[in-house]
Formats: structure tokens, sequence, C-alpha cells
């Protein structure tokens, strides 16, 4: 490459040299910067608010008490509260509030459940630690993503609520204790984002919305598997969730979008199933010659046909195990990363009633690069729906909520009546 320092001109070959010694144009190597993404990503930040950053760091202060005489960032406190250090501190999602009172979810515009259960994994269990696996790694990350122009932090409000109690050696009675849970979330008017488990609670997570509400709820499902069939080894498993969503009586069989399905571990009973009730599944091969653009537009328009609500449930090994390792059922041929957010992203953009990440089974994972990337699609589509302004959207169709008792308690846990006096 040669550079004219004086005509501040790149160019790439010495014929270009001729040319300019000819009296030709100059061709210059830079396109015109503010058509850049980049160019705009970087003054869109200045218009984002930093209020909430400034109250965090308060927060931190007071409750973590001031730092050393020695620390010149006078923000920093001795104890670690809230987001930083990225390594230390407890870990909720994304460092969010833990609500440790459940009660307190109504005062969020998005709840993360963590839902640690395998109980119905056919094959290679684990993803009971998936929740954990997400929420340690989710720390790495910070609220803002400088492509969109988004900080969760400033633009909405998020609160972890911890784990449902699940019940390891009963699918079922884990099954009610799960809608029970995301039955609260949703009445509260707040987003309940769940984290897995395996594939199983996809019928628990969508009864727990449908019993709230008397609108109709399509459901667009990104896996290599149907997870279709009414039983596998003669129970509900991870294989069966859609079966039992689409029987209850206001989520429609036609609404269910399925896309990624393909390669070898797709049972023929899925298959039939799928073909009787007339649902819709786009291969990775229909993507792959489609685009995404066009996949997206097809399944927004097959999930909110007719309905009024649309559920996204996000199977991670629907993308290439080459890039998720640590999932129960690996297979290969799947989306690549890119793909993968750009799709859920699109479907998200359009306004989403609750969404579940499964499948994330730590103890196949390496160096926590398949609990990243679960990380990453959840955030991502909580970008979506804020960039879009369609946070929220599933409030005006809660007109059925639930209401469930909590025991009765005062004081705190482990602490004596009175601090301890010197």
């Amino acid at each position: 490459m040669f550079f004219d320092r004086n005509e501040r001109t790149r160019s790439h070959h010495p014929a270009d040299l001729a040319g300019m010694a000819k009296g030709t144009e100059k061709r210059h190597h830079h396109p015109d910067l503010t058509k850049l993404a980049g160019w705009k990503a970087m003054r869109k930040e200045a218009e984002l608010p930093e209020g909430r950053w400034d109250e965090e760091r308060r927060w931190a202060l007071r409750m973590g008490l001031t730092g050393a005489d020695t620390i010149e960032d006078k923000s920093i406190p001795t104890f670690a509260r809230g987001e930083l250090p990225h390594y230390a501190g407890i870990n909720t999602f994304l460092k969010a509030p833990y609500a440790e009172d459940v009660l307190e979810v109504s005062h969020y515009d998005a709840t993360v459940l963590g839902i640690p259960f395998d109980g119905g994994t056919t094959y290679r269990a684990g993803t009971r630690f998936g929740p954990q696996g997400v929420r340690k790694i989710s720390a790495l990350y910070t609220p803002y993503n400088y492509e969109i122009g988004v900080d969760l932090r400033e633009q909405m409000t998020l609160c972890d609520a911890g784990d449902v109690f699940t019940i390891p050696a009963n699918i079922e009675k884990s099954f009610d204790q799960i809608s029970r849970a995301v039955s609260h979330v949703f009445s509260s008017g707040s987003l309940p984002i769940m984290i897995g488990g395996d594939h199983s609670i996809g019928f628990p997570c969508v009864r727990g919305i449908a019993e709230c509400t008397s609108k109709k709820i399509g459901i667009v499902h990104f896996d290599r598997h149907a997870d279709i069939q009414e039983k596998d080894l003669d129970e509900r498993m991870h294989t069966t969730p859609w079966f039992h969503s689409t029987n209850l009586p206001n989520v429609p069989a036609k609404n269910l979008v399925q896309i990624g399905i393909g390669g070898w571990q797709v049972p023929r009973e899925a298959v039939k199933v799928a073909r009787e009730r007339e649902t819709n599944i786009i291969t990775m091969g229909d993507m792959e010659k489609m685009g995404i653009d066009k996949t997206i537009e097809m399944a927004l328009e097959m999930a909110w046909d007719g309905v009024d609500m649309v559920y996204m449930s996000f199977d991670i090994d629907s993308i290439d195990c080459g890039f998720v390792p640590g999932t129960g059922w690996p297979e290969p041929g799947g989306f690549l990363p890119r793909e993968a957010l750009a799709l859920a992203s699109g479907i998200a953009a359009e306004g989403i009633c609750g969404m579940e990440l499964v499948e994330v089974a730590p103890p196949y994972d390496v160096s926590d690069i398949t609990a990243l990337m679960g990380t990453r699609v959840i955030v991502d589509v909580l970008g979506a729906l804020v960039a879009n302004g369609k946070l929220g959207e599933h409030r005006k169709h809660i007109d059925k909520p639930v209401k469930i008792p909590h025991g009765e308690f005062e004081g705190k846990r482990w602490s004596n009546a009175e601090p301890h006096k010197f």
C-alpha cells in the first residue's frame, strides 16, 4: 500500500500512482465515515441517559461503605456491590438486583427466573446447572450495547428473582411449581425471562402465562429438534413441550413456528404430530436459502396470525455444536452465532410475552462459551424490545391475573433483633 502524506490519499497499486501523475482523479481509500454504523453508534451514545449508572454508584457506597483513603476513584466502595468489579460479588443475571421478596417483581419491567430442572432429559443430564452457569458468565457483560445504542440499565428495569424450587424426582410436581412461578411474574406485569433447565420446561412456562389471560398466544421456537411428540419414555419429557402447550385452549397449534429444525435427531413421531396439527417448520436449509430477513418475516407472519401475543423459546442447541458444546443434544449444522442473534432479535422486535433460554449444560461446556451464548441471546432480545419500544406490550393482555398466597414472617433471616454493641 502507498500513502501520499501530503495529499492524505491512500492507493493500493503503483498503477494508481501513475494515474495521479497523468492528472486523473485521485482514488480515496476511505468511504464517507458518516455512513458507517460505527460512526452513528458513537454519536447515539451521547443521547443515552446516565442517571441510573450514577444512582448505582451512590447505592454501592451506601451499601458497601466508602473506599480506602488511598483509592482515588471515590465511587469505589469497600465491599463489592453492583456490576463492578465483574470478577467479584454475588452473581445474579447481569448483576441485576436480587428480588428475594418475589412480591417485588412488580416493580420491574422484566424478571429473570432460573429453572434448575433436568428431570425431563432423555440422554445427557446437567442442565439443572444452566441457571448458575448463565448467571456466572453474565457478569462479563455490561448493560450497554454499542451497535444498537441501548443501555438496559438506563432504559428499563430488570431483576433476578432467583430459582424456582423444582423437585428432582418428580416431573409433574416440578411442572406445577414452574407454572405457578411464571404465572406470578406474568400477573405482576413484569416480563418473565426463564433460564433452564431442559426443554421440558417449555410446557409449564407457556401454561403459566396462558392461565393469566384469555387472549391467544403464538410460539416461535428455535431448535434443531421438533419437540412435539406426546410422550417420550412414557413421560412428558424435553422432547414433548409443544404437544402439550398446543393443547392449551388459547395456544393454537397453527401459530407454532419452529426455526432451525433438521439433522439426524428429529424423531418421526414428532414429524407425524407436526403434520397432523399443521404447525410450521422452517428448516436450517430454508433459512439459508431465504436469508435472515425473509425468515423473520415469515416466522412473524405465521406466529402472529390471529393471536394477541407471541412467546419465544430458544434452545441453545439450535446453534452449531462447534460453538455451543455445553448442551445435552449437540448437533452439527445449526445456526452460526450471528445468524441466531439476528433471528432472535428480529422476532423480539415485534414484542414477546415471555422467553425461555434452555438446554445449557455447564458440565459439558468449554470455557463457559455455551453459557455465554445463552446470555447473549437474552440480552439481545431485551435490547431489541427496548430499541423497538415493545417492552411491556404484554401487560394489556393480562385479564386473568393470579394471586398466590405467601407465608407470614417478621424480622430478618439469621440475625439478632438488635445489632451488636461495643
